[in-house]
């Protein structure tokens, strides 16, 4: 199986679903990394401005992510709204690139500017072609999605997800409560108890598809 994960700024997808990452490489599936905008402008001072792209790189690094299957953009933050059909066509490129059997995106619920961009285009990419799984940011969302898909995550799991979230040096440095392993383990606490589990990771399917002959990676 390919996956792809789609990351509006390249952190998101390693602070949602890093634990995520970890069992589906377990699983030898394969999974790529494509983060739309280093979000330079919203660096504190005194960080250069390729800092996220460095930190990002290691953080994927210590998930287990090929290095060449991770793609960085540039997208200018909080502007991905004039950026719409430049980021389409980069999310097309992708799928027609790497052939994802399963993508996960920003949900349907989300609130912030740039994730619901990338939620619509990606829907507009993928939807024919494979199954979109939505991943939530707690902290910009109205309403909550509906969680319908849970990744069991073990102690293993998590603390490998925090050594990822480590290396995030620029974004820790604003003092974010989501960033702590307090959050990071409280919300995967939340999410194993609905699963009768100790620490799960939660998604939203938003479009599945099964195809003759495999299982999907959903039944991992």
């Amino acid at each position: 199986m390919k996956v792809l994960m789609v990351s509006s700024h390249t952190d998101d997808a390693i602070v949602i679903a890093g634990g995520t990452i970890l069992r589906i490489l377990e699983a030898k599936d394969q999974v790529f990394y494509a983060g739309l905008s280093i979000a330079s402008e919203s660096l504190m001072p005194g960080f250069p401005k390729d800092t996220v792209e460095t930190e990002t790189k290691l953080a994927t690094k210590i998930l287990g992510i090929d290095a060449q299957k991770v793609h960085i953009g540039r997208f200018p933050v909080r502007r991905f709204q004039e950026h719409r059909q430049k980021i389409l066509d980069a999310l097309i490129d992708l799928r027609n690139r790497i052939r994802p059997d399963v993508v996960f995106v920003p949900s349907t619920t989300d609130t912030h500017q740039d994730h619901e961009v990338v939620n619509r285009e990606s829907l507009r990419a993928f939807k024919s072609c494979c199954s979109i799984y939505g991943y939530d940011f707690p902290w910009t969302e109205l309403h909550p999605m509906k969680l319908n898909l849970f990744y069991q995550l073990e102690e293993r799991h998590i603390e490998e997800k925090m050594k990822a979230i480590k290396c995030l040096k620029s974004q820790i440095a604003k003092k974010t409560p989501y960033l702590t392993e307090e959050y990071i383990r409280g919300l995967a606490i939340e999410r194993g108890v609905r699963i009768g589990a100790k620490y799960a990771e939660a998604f939203e399917i938003i479009r599945e598809i099964r195809r003759i002959g495999t299982e999907g990676i959903s039944s991992r």
